[in-house]
């Protein structure tokens, strides 16, 4: 997808308390654009997960991340950038692991995912879901 019908995209500080942040505005931008509830739900999670990857493993005082979300007919692409260079690696955590399973759920919920190198520094881990619901 390399145009959206609709596109939303903010930055935020890299603070785990902006990942609340995160899920309430994409919520609110989706919903408003006539997704489906259980689509929301969806593209919320996956936001979600990659936010919580940027501020935990891509962390660098005072530089923000970014959010970018775009529809395009039955298709969302989910995009997180940050300023690290080491790209997302899914790992197989323990049974008894809190963390760790983030990637893995977005492998899980997405038609494909992917990272590639952001300009001038960084990147962009995106993820491509499908949409069951209306779009209006």
């Amino acid at each position: 997808m390399t145009e959206s019908d609709m596109e939303w995209r903010m930055e935020f500080t890299p603070h785990e308390r902006c990942v609340g942040l995160v899920r309430r505005q994409v919520r609110r931008t989706l919903t408003g654009w006539g997704c489906g509830e259980d689509d929301v739900d969806t593209a919320v999670l996956v936001c979600s997960e990659l936010a919580t990857n940027a501020v935990r493993y891509a962390y660098v005082p005072h530089q923000n991340f970014e959010v970018r979300v775009g529809v395009t007919g039955k298709e969302c692409l989910v995009e997180v950038s940050d300023v690290s260079d080491t790209p997302p690696r899914a790992v197989a955590p323990g049974v008894d692991a809190e963390h760790g399973r983030g990637l893995l759920l977005v492998a899980a919920l997405a038609e494909s995912v992917g990272h590639h190198e952001r300009t001038p520094v960084g990147k962009t881990v995106w993820a491509r879901l499908l949409l069951n619901g209306p779009v209006s």
